[in-house]
């Protein structure tokens, strides 16, 4: 018998390669768990190809590791056909662990086929030799290789498939279980080459035209370490891009979930606002339409709420809200919806058995209202005014409905305050009115009915135009030019201020680029936000799509906010007026004094100007205490380093007066009407040639 030896350097780096194939497989298995669609197949024809040479290669390593007192070779033939073999059987055990269940039979029949197909590599690896005369198995150790081969074979599909999903610590466990795989693999080929019996006189009839030794096992090292690391390194870096996919996919569920809640509830209260009560609404019609039975809407406004806000600041009128909206929620089921709508006005959406069952939750709510509130240690009393509509009966559509319960609630405040009062038909002149109104309001924006006037501002010391203040009008087809008292509430309160408010933006910078073509680039044109607008998410990218569209620079724009919208909610304005302030826009705080303030939020406020209420400016020649208080205001204005500006400059008396306190610029009828932009521009160079001249 010819008797063989063994490198112990190859045969360590089998046993290596036996575990590197191993954990290269577990990873594999895990990557094929997880792919969706096309990618199944491609994890799974790459896997085959990576495992099936690892697991080939240390089978060849080990191979070359043997060494007979004799030239060997291997048929190359023989040689691919085990490769092959490995390959299959790879491919095999990876679709049998990506399968969602793996029964006993089917893990007992799956080890039998990847064991002899493990078997036929080994053995067809031998066959390659082409040993004259052939190669004897001893049968004992034949067939307990074929018993490890298959034992092995079961073991890894098992704790393949045990480890497949990504659960914490996985990367340390599947090393220790490629351990055991890999002692397996090569255990199993080292017993069926104890098995393997060269008589005398042998030789190897591959050694001259097969594959032989001479840096043959150096080759097949670094081709599948090459393989196994490519294999490897994949999977890592796409566990890692889909792990940060996930993260990146629940970041964006989140910020849609919060953005869902931005955009349909009120940020004070967390209540439904006036987009998901009108979804509300009209899901109620439909269910009645359905299903029988009827509901009330309840408009229900704070009688005394002003006068706490007022007294108390806007910071407890919050708090007061916030509990209001606390009680009103305390017996409601979970059909209903209470929604805020706007200041101090809450909505009731209630499912009713009877009609006559909205008359006990109006007194309800009257007097969970009437009931003293404890605020911030202050004992707080007001009352509500609620007013009913019902379904079916008091109109047709969301708007109709909310229109007449707002009627009626304003009956109910005619009447004293404190109450309720049903909606019926005396009160339908006015809803319809209002409703009329409204829908020609919607057409107004489509049918380009709106118009700017622009009134100038002037420099106190020279009297040089500085800009304008852009001024909304409708052009109503029947009513002629209406003025924004007659329009502005009810854009508030429906929510089309803010489309509108769009088109004041970009065509006030529109025409504002016209004159700064003209060359008038020191003016700056102003326009009034609403409340409604300064609260709305998009604003700031809406300022900055205007003044891009009309490539204007920011600080020809001046946006005016009152100082109570300013001051509503002081820290989220801060945000929000920063935003705009690095944008270079000019902020301006408009109707100052007429509100309520707080120094230490006034002097954090990026504004660049303050601009004194009409109120105070029109009483100067004749009170004492509105000289005194504006004053007061442009001393603090300067002070804080912003310009000053006096609206509503009727008289020469009011001009000098403002003039000398240091204003830095005047508006008013004394200086110049609001006109359409082409009537502006021509007096506006009409009293400068004057002044030339």
């Amino acid at each position: 018998m010819l008797i063989g030896s063994y490198s112990p350097s190859l045969v360590v780096i089998s046993l290596f390669v036996a575990i590197l194939a191993s954990y290269t497989a577990l990873d594999l298995t895990g990557r094929i768990a997880t792919a969706k669609g096309r990618a199944v197949h491609f994890w799974t024809a790459g896997g085959a190809f990576a495992m099936g040479i690892g697991v080939w290669s240390m089978h060849f390593i080990g191979m070359l590791a043997f060494d007979l007192p004799i030239a060997l070779g291997y048929d190359i033939t023989l040689t691919g056909l085990s490769l092959l073999t490995a390959i299959l059987s790879s491919g095999f055990a990876l679709w049998l662990v990506s399968q969602s269940r793996l029964p006993l039979w089917q893990l007992g029949f799956g080890a039998l086929v990847m064991g002899a197909g493990i078997s036929a590599m080994h053995y067809t690896g031998m066959a390659a030799m082409r040993m004259e005369p052939g190669i004897d198995y001893d049968p004992m150790l034949f067939a307990v290789s074929l018993l490890i081969a298959v034992g092995a074979s079961g073991a890894a599909l098992w704790i393949a498939f045990r480890l497949r999903l990504h659960t914490p610590y996985v990367s340390l466990i599947r090393g220790g279980a490629a351990i055991i795989m890999g002692i397996a693999i090569v255990g199993m080929h080292y017993t069926a080459m104890a098995a393997a019996q060269f008589p005398d006189g042998s030789f190897c009839g591959a050694a001259t035209a097969g594959l032989n030794g001479k840096g043959l096992d150096s080759l097949v090292l670094v081709t599948t370490l090459a393989v196994l690391s490519i294999a490897l390194l994949t999977s890592i870096l796409d566990a890692r891009l889909e792990a940060r996919t996930a993260d990146l996919a629940h970041s964006l569920t989140e910020a849609n979930r919060e953005l869902t809640q931005l955009a349909l509830h009120d940020t004070l209260t967390g209540l439904p606002n006036r987009v998901l009560l009108a979804d509300r609404i009209d899901q109620a019609m439909s269910r009645v339409k359905e299903q029988g039975g009827c509901f009330a809407l309840m408009f229900i406004d704070l009688d005394g709420f002003k006068p706490v806000n007022d007294a108390f600041g806007h910071h407890m009128g919050d708090l007061l809200l916030r509990e209001v909206a606390l009680r009103l929620r305390e017996d409601l089921r979970s059909q209903d919806t209470l929604a805020r709508i706007g200041g101090d006005e809450f909505v009731l959406l209630v499912q009713l058995v009877s009609e006559h069952d909205a008359l006990s939750l109006a007194e309800r709510q009257v007097g969970l209202v009437g009931r003293s509130f404890r605020v911030a240690e202050h004992d707080l009393q007001i009352s509500a005014s609620v007013g009913i509509a019902l379904y079916p009966g008091n109109g047709h559509s969301a708007e109709e409905l909310l229109m007449n319960a707002d009627a009626a609630m304003y009956h109910a405040k005619g009447a004293g305050k404190n109450g309720y009062s049903f909606f019926d038909a005396s009160m339908n002149s006015n809803a319809r009115k209002q409703l009329q109104l409204l829908q020609e309001l919607r057409n107004a924006l489509d049918q380009q009915q709106f118009r700017l006037h622009y009134q100038p501002k002037f420099d106190a010391s020279n009297g040089r135009a500085v800009g304008a203040e852009a001024l909304l009008r409708w052009e109503h087809p029947t009513h002629g030019l209406l003025l924004p008292d007659k329009f502005i509430d009810l854009a508030e309160k429906t929510g089309l201020i803010i489309p509108i408010g769009d088109w004041v933006l970009n065509e006030a910078c529109r025409q504002m680029r016209e004159w700064f073509v003209l060359g008038y680039t020191h003016w700056r044109i102003a326009v009034n936000l609403s409340a409604l607008q300064f609260c709305h998410a998009g604003l700031v990218q809406s300022v900055a799509r205007a003044l891009a569209t009309h490539h204007l620079p920011a600080n020809c724009l001046t946006l005016e906010i009152t100082e109570t919208t300013a001051m509503s909610d002081a820290d989220a304005s801060m945000t929000v007026l920063n935003e705009l302030s690095q944008m270079g826009v000019d902020l301006s705080i408009d109707d100052f004094g007429t509100g309520y303030s707080s120094l230490m939020y006034l002097k954090r406020l990026p504004a660049n100007e303050l601009k004194i209420d009409r109120g105070f400016v029109r009483d100067l020649e004749r009170d004492s205490d509105d000289a005194a208080i504006v004053s007061a205001i442009v001393a603090l204005g300067q002070a804080l380093g912003l310009r000053i500006v006096a609206e509503g400059v009727e008289t020469d008396v009011q001009q000098d007066f403002l003039t000398q306190l240091g204003c830095d610029s005047l508006q008013g009828y004394l200086l110049g009407h609001p006109l359409p932009a082409e009537r502006f521009l021509s007096d506006i160079v009409q009293a400068e040639q004057l002044a030339a001249g």
